[in-house]
């Protein structure tokens, strides 16, 4: 099975190509592939590309649990700079299907930076989706172990809970994100950002991403807590997005339609081992 490794700040992913290993990957390949210790490791696998009469390629996204992601910014920026090393694709602008929907991707610098149209965030519980009546999702309150937190929910494709905190850590991540991801209120799970406002045009988060855990990075969890920052009146429409792995440029416009740009660095390639998948988790 032939494979790619890429980052994006510190975020990894190995793409596996369709024509390359077939059509179909089972959750146990994929846990095993993303395993650290016994397969390759990476924070998820994007499978692409496929055809699609909707966009120019469409994609499939997998967190190292085997579940099934609907959209991810620093995959996407991965998924368009693999198709730039693969000659599928120019300076031109392209499209790509998701689960999470359609979006639109630019390379510069020769496929060093991409730039990402990630479509439109929205705030409102039913897309979301968060139990409860319909309803912008903004400044509610969320017990985690004993204490309580204000938190907005948005998607952008894909849910996210986004907490604001005068300071942010990554132990805080680790301890209360995946209490908040499978919280019942979030029927889908959700990604989970801590996000401290720095000053107009910056803020620093920390991210438990659901179905992988803690992160160094995330695209679509920055354009999400840019999107509510922006919605509170403590940000202005253009953000720095500082995380632990780097920092992604954040532009929002008027309709909350979010575009998204940062850097991708390919890691190795090679052949993934049929003994490999002799083992079980």
């Amino acid at each position: 099975m032939q494979f790619i490794k890429y980052h994006a700040l510190g975020n990894d992913y190995i793409v596996l190509n369709p024509a390359d290993v077939g059509d179909q990957l089972t959750s146990a390949q994929i846990r095993l592939i993303c395993h650290r210790n016994y397969g390759v490791g990476a924070d998820g696998i994007l499978f692409g590309p496929f055809e699609s009469s909707e966009c120019d390629f469409a994609l499939r996204i997998f967190n190292p649990d085997g579940s099934e992601a609907e959209k991810s910014g620093n995959g996407l920026r991965i998924f368009s700079r693999y198709l730039w090393d693969r000659g599928l694709v120019h300076e031109r602008p392209f499209t790509i299907l998701t689960q999470g929907g359609r979006v639109r991707s630019r390379i510069h610098k020769g496929g060093r930076n991409v730039t990402v149209d990630m479509g439109s965030v929205s705030f409102d519980s039913r897309q979301i989706p968060v139990e409860g009546p319909s309803r912008e999702v903004m400044n509610e309150a969320i017990l985690v172990n004993g204490k309580e937190l204000l938190f907005c929910a948005a998607t952008i494709g894909n849910p996210h809970c986004v907490i604001l905190r005068d300071e942010v850590t990554a132990e805080e991540a680790q301890k209360r994100g995946p209490q908040i991801e499978k919280d019942p209120r979030f029927p889908n799970r959700t990604n989970v950002q801590f996000m401290k406002i720095l000053d107009r045009e910056n803020i620093q988060i920390e991210i438990w991403e659901r179905g992988a855990g803690y992160t160094l990075a995330s695209g679509s969890s920055s354009c999400a807590a840019a999107a509510v920052a922006y919605k509170l009146g403590l940000c202005d429409s253009q953000i720095t997005v500082h995380m632990p792995g780097g920092s992604i440029e954040i532009t929002i416009s008027g309709d909350f339609s979010v575009s998204m740009s940062g850097p991708v660095t390919k890691i190795t390639d090679g052949t993934i081992s049929d003994e490999m998948f002799s083992q079980t988790l």
